[in-house]
């Protein structure tokens, strides 16, 4: 199977201010082209042994499948979750003049 170029990175942070910071901070470092912020979302989950019921906010990257393994270290160093949710999920078709935006707002400082 061929790996995609492209990916979408999805996490979620428990504060608006917390998700405008993972944002800017891979979209600033090129480590994405644009992160989306949606409204808070409910979640429902198991942690150390009890069901959970949080309001999140849910952060989306654009990025390419080169730069996933430096966006998942900047935002595992920057979140402050303990095991916070980091999931790629690949592009498969997109508009060519969006994805080749995309490749070229990540790419690495020296390739510039």
């Amino acid at each position: 199977m061929t790996e995609t170029a492209w990916l979408t990175v999805r996490t979620t942070t428990d504060g608006e201010e917390k998700a405008q910071m993972l944002a800017r901070g891979a979209v600033e470092a090129r480590l994405a082209a644009c992160a989306q912020i949606s409204a808070p979302v409910r979640s429902v989950y198991r942690w150390q042994n009890a069901v959970e019921t949080t309001e999140e906010w849910e952060v989306l990257f654009k990025t390419t499948a080169q730069r996933y393994d430096e966006l998942e270290a900047h935002l595992v160093a920057a979140h402050d979750y303990d095991t916070p949710e980091i999931i790629a999920t690949p592009v498969v078709r997109g508009s060519a003049r969006y994805l080749a935006w995309v490749t070229a707002q990540t790419a690495p400082p020296a390739a510039l």
